[in-house]
């Protein structure tokens, strides 16, 4: 007796593939439109900092958008002047630097080398952080 083979239709597979797609678009869908972080509470007021004033904090150099250099409300000539001014003569410690918004980076770059230089171990650039 020979077998009869089946015919074709009759060896389908199941939609695998097809179902694996469903799940991941399903997926994106409950991901994008859900919130995957916790919500804040409702009766949680955020603190307005609108009308605050900004101000350099007062150990910091301060460099103006023409380049002129200030520490503590008082003008400063240069780098090494500045440095001078700190305990031990700035020599191994860090100096941080404000710069206005309108300084071109050019000047910046000299300045940190010029305060590199003359002996401060690093230079931090203090910068407004933005919520994002």
């Amino acid at each position: 007796m020979s077998r009869l083979a089946r015919p074709a239709a009759a060896q389908t597979r199941e939609p695998t593939i097809a179902l694996i797609n469903v799940v991941f678009l399903m997926l994106i869908f409950f991901m994008i439109a859900g919130t995957l972080a916790a919500p804040m509470e409702r009766d949680l007021t955020l603190v307005r900092t609108e009308t605050l004033e900004g101000r350099a904090p007062p150990d910091t150099l301060v460099i103006h958008a023409d380049g002129r250099l200030s520490y503590r409300g008082s003008p400063v000539s240069s780098a090494a002047e500045f440095l001078a001014q700190q305990p031990r003569g700035g020599q191994g410690q860090p100096v941080r630097i404000v710069p206005d918004r309108a300084l071109p980076a050019r000047l910046l770059v000299r300045l940190s080398s010029e305060l590199r230089a003359a002996g401060a171990e690093r230079v931090l650039v203090v910068t407004e952080r933005a919520l994002p």
